[in-house]
């Protein structure tokens, strides 16, 4: 039996560019050809539409412009998060080093819960609002 192929996770946000920069940066992706920023003082047409980034195994995270998005509130319910991004490293120094490189690039701490011995994690906003997650992989 065929099964649909999962292609890319889509966020929305009211400056896909900015966005799609805060996640190259964070994780270390490329964009897509034809979707690089343009040369300074060119317009950025595809940036104020829709732009993917790739990364190793044929991930592909994208960006489309919603200029009407309310960011979520989580924890608190007003706005739900609707989706969120897990992602993971190695030990909890690698989660203090990466939890640095996220605020340094525009993220917001939502939660931390880095001193549990079980599970050490914490969730963020991105720019635009969007949770996400680094835990330490066990």
């Amino acid at each position: 039996m065929d099964f649909p192929k999962l292609r890319s996770v889509v966020l929305d946000t009211p400056d896909a560019r900015g966005l799609a920069e805060f996640y190259r940066r964070l994780l270390g992706l490329e964009y897509r050809p034809g979707d690089e920023p343009p040369a300074p003082g060119e317009d950025d047409e595809k940036g104020r539409d829709w732009l993917v980034l790739v990364g190793d195994g044929g991930v592909r995270l994208a960006f489309q412009q919603q200029p009407e998005l309310k960011a979520a509130t989580w924890p608190d319910s007003a706005v739900p998060q609707q989706l969120h991004l897990d992602t993971a490293v190695s030990s909890v120094r690698e989660l203090e080093r990466q939890h640095e490189r996220a605020l340094g690039l525009g993220a917001t701490l939502r939660f931390d819960r880095s001193d549990d011995p079980e599970e050490p994690l914490r969730v963020y906003a991105d720019p635009a609002g969007h949770p996400f997650c680094i835990f330490v992989e066990s």
